[in-house]
């Protein structure tokens, strides 16, 4: 059932996801992992005479089962493989910080769906906004920064979405109750049903018309853009609700 406006007048927080909802990530990895070869092939060419896409691939599995206790945190599992092709050629671990600045610098240049920064920009001058992502974007590099209260990474708590602790941790930062808190994600599974699970409210960012999992409970609310969600909060402050 849709979320009852009264509900929704009680939102204080915002905990927004970030990648695939306020820009499309997979580009920038493609991009930034195009980066990083290159500039491995440049100054480390043996390893690219010795890997591929695919033997890497059964590296990242092969290092994430060994490393399970911190497979949440994705900067040190990238440096792990880094670290494990550098050895591998025969070369210096010391390639692994500047190899990884090149992929990082990359991965926060970001091109933000044409509806965020307007309706974003609204939206942090009446909620505090909350950022919990299960990635490692950067918001200073990326512009972002200054519009959010702060950011909740699975690093930060040990646990990665659909985990209640990222959820939890965010709504701490925010002061909030959980159901004063509207979470908003692209990711059924990781953001939907972790946060509805964590009690707070919840709203899909459907920007590909896609249709919800039918095994999954619905969000509150769905929505396609950041405009969209800014314009149903503000419909449900008026008196009237409309």
């Amino acid at each position: 059932m849709p979320l009852p406006v009264t509900a929704l007048r009680q939102i204080r927080a915002i905990t927004l996801d970030l990648d695939d909802t306020l820009w499309e990530i997979g580009p920038v990895i493609r991009r930034a992992e195009s980066r990083l070869w290159e500039w491995l092939n440049y100054h480390y060419p043996r390893i690219g005479e010795r890997w591929n896409s695919e033997s890497l691939l059964g590296l990242r599995r092969e290092l994430s089962a060994r490393h399970a206790d911190l497979a949440h945190d994705l900067r040190f599992m990238r440096k792990q493989v880094l670290r494990h092709i550098a050895v591998d050629a025969g070369y210096a671990e010391d390639l692994v910080e500047p190899a990884f600045a090149v992929f990082d610098k990359a991965r926060n240049e970001v091109q933000f769906f044409p509806d965020v920064l307007p309706a974003l920009e609204a939206l942090a001058r009446q909620f505090s906004i909350i950022a919990v992502t299960n990635g490692n974007a950067n918001l200073d590099a990326i512009g972002l920064r200054h519009l959010f209260r702060d950011v909740v990474t699975a690093v930060d708590v040990g646990a990665a979405k659909p985990a209640a602790a990222i959820f939890d941790e965010a709504v701490r930062r925010a002061g909030v109750a959980p159901h004063e808190a509207l979470h908003v994600g692209d990711h059924p599974e990781l953001d939907v049903d972790g946060a509805r699970n964590a009690g707070l409210r919840t709203a899909w960012m459907n920007r590909n018309g896609y249709d919800w999992p039918g095994h999954l409970p619905e969000p509150d609310l769905t929505v396609s853009t950041v405009t969209e969600l800014r314009q149903a909060l503000t419909r449900a402050s008026r008196p009237d609700g409309g």
